[in-house]
């Protein structure tokens, strides 16, 4: 939960960092997303097998990423067919971040 949160904020942040600065927002959207996504699942590992860490890291991951998106769709920055596509991206990056967390393990 606190992984989300954290994410959360700072894909908010970056969204509306790219809505006063448009020059931020192509290709740093994408690429900030997913990687603000890949650090909230890292953050989110917690103990348990690998079905339970990589979930954790997708919901964490997907998570911040459409409360980030929905804020740039509200914004009308970017097109809300992104919603779908860029969460499903960060779910699969949160996954990855926590999977990296537990390989080097980050307890």
């Amino acid at each position: 939960m606190r992984a989300a949160m954290i994410g959360t904020v700072l894909q908010v942040a970056m969204v509306v960092a790219g809505h006063v600065l448009p020059a931020l927002r192509d290709p740093g959207f994408a690429i900030g997303g997913m990687g603000l996504s890949a650090l909230a699942g890292w953050l989110s590992r917690g103990p348990g097998g690998w079905g339970a860490v990589l979930g954790g890291g997708a919901l964490a991951g997907g998570a911040c990423a459409l409360v980030g998106i929905g804020v740039s769709v509200a914004f009308g920055d970017v097109p809300p067919s992104l919603l779908l596509l860029g969460t499903g991206s960060s779910l699969v990056t949160g996954a990855l971040g926590a999977a990296a967390a537990r390989a080097f393990g980050r307890r």
